[in-house]
């Protein structure tokens, strides 16, 4: 039997509420955004009881998704440390980090706003890599059946890891909803949200 994952995205960014892009770049977290974490963490107290198993907790090393996985344990009561893990860091964007939607596509007009998050800045990580280190984190996780998993990440990589979850090709990946006051339980190929606003 394998063990359940459950995501989460890091809470609200500075960056966030002004519609840029992070990619590895970093900005802090708002009020709210630290507001979601707490209300995350409670959830996932609940959701410890619930698994009647261990939880291991992982994150991005990026300081917003590391603040918000602190923020979580705390909010959660989970005694454990934190896994900081490289995999689960963002896509990076290259030149386009800082970058709002409007000036990504006065640089590249050909793209539609629906296809800005399939763009690669000539200097970023390409899709297929984001897959790659994806992939080498779940087959990790797949390895440890006794635990339960929390990954602290990001809206690009949450989105490419649930697509490799559910058997998605990238376009759809990408129309995924990536909130920041859900978590996503991922077990035996199927993809449940809970709510914590």
């Amino acid at each position: 039997m394998s063990a359940p994952i459950y995501l989460a995205r890091h809470g609200e960014t500075e960056f966030n509420r002004a519609g840029l892009v992070q990619g590895r770049g970093d900005s802090p977290l708002t009020e709210a955004g630290r507001a979601q974490a707490r209300r995350v963490g409670a959830q996932l107290g609940r959701l410890q009881a619930r698994e009647a198993r261990p939880f291991r907790l992982w994150s991005s090393p990026l300081p917003r998704a590391l603040t918000t996985a602190q923020i979580i344990a705390e909010a959660a009561g989970h005694p454990g440390a934190i896994t900081v893990d490289e995999r689960l860091a963002e896509i990076g964007g290259g030149s386009f980090e800082g970058l709002s939607r409007d000036d990504i596509l006065a640089r590249v007009p050909e793209a539609g706003a629906h296809e800005i998050l399939l763009l690669r800045a000539p200097d970023g990580e390409g899709l297929a890599a984001v897959q790659a280190r994806l992939r080498d984190w779940l087959a990790e996780v797949a390895a440890e059946p006794a635990a339960a998993h929390l990954a602290v990440s990001h809206s690009g990589t949450g989105r490419v890891l649930r697509s490799l979850w559910l058997g998605l090709d990238l376009a759809a990946a990408m129309r995924l909803p990536a909130p920041q006051d859900a978590l996503f339980r991922l077990e035996q190929g199927v993809e449940e949200r809970i709510d914590c606003a």
